[in-house]
């Protein structure tokens, strides 16, 4: 009597089960550059900062021109009234004057940070993700999820608080939030990234 051979294993049959590679790694190792979600290479720390000296230097620019002028038109107002009063001997004005200074100070801030808000926010979202800094990078930010809608202007306008007005309160947060990226594993995000759930990927 002939033994009975047993079935053949079909193909793989006892081998371990392998899963799929994540978009991060490929054969056990990371993938280099580092892919986003949707598979988009992450925009570079070089990139992102280029992108952000570009988009400063044209902030700056602006700001200088929008703030010089009417800089130099109060200080000269308010030093001829501060002599008058010095000459009559009239405090209470002069107290007065220092407090115009003041609040036009805060004016100019406010107005400069309403700048920062327009161009990051507002001109960032007509643009779909990016500034001129950016296009000239050829980088954009986008949700981190995959498939995931437009970013709305809550989110960009996240992403603008954390950057510039905690950046702005907090001594040295700017610093930090700019070089996280460089130890943020596997999506290299910036703090207001984080805050914002965005990535910046390279597009060109």
């Amino acid at each position: 009597m002939a033994p009975v051979s047993s079935p053949s294993p079909g193909p793989g049959a006892g081998s371990p089960q392998v899963p799929p590679a994540s978009p991060y790694q490929q054969a056990g190792r990371p993938v280099w550059p580092a892919l986003a979600p949707n598979g988009q290479p992450l925009a570079s720390f070089t990139d992102r900062l280029l992108a952000y000296l570009i988009d400063y230097a044209i902030y700056f620019g602006v700001s200088l021109i929008l703030t010089v002028p009417f800089t130099i038109w109060m200080s000269i107002t308010v030093f001829r009234q501060m002599e008058r009063a010095q000459a009559a001997e009239d405090f209470d004005t002069i107290f007065g004057f220092v407090l115009k200074v003041m609040l036009y100070s805060l004016a100019l801030a406010a107005v400069a940070m309403l700048y920062t808000y327009i161009y990051w926010v507002e001109i960032q979202r007509r643009w779909g993700g990016q500034t001129v800094g950016k296009r000239v990078m050829d980088i954009r930010v986008i949700p981190v999820m995959p498939g995931a809608p437009e970013l709305s202007r809550g989110a960009y306008a996240l992403r603008w608080a954390i950057q510039f007005v905690v950046g702005g309160l907090i001594p040295f947060f700017n610093l930090l939030d700019g070089l996280w990226q460089l130890w943020d594993k596997p999506l290299q995000q910036c703090l207001h990234d984080k805050a914002a759930k965005t990535v910046v990927v390279k597009v060109g």
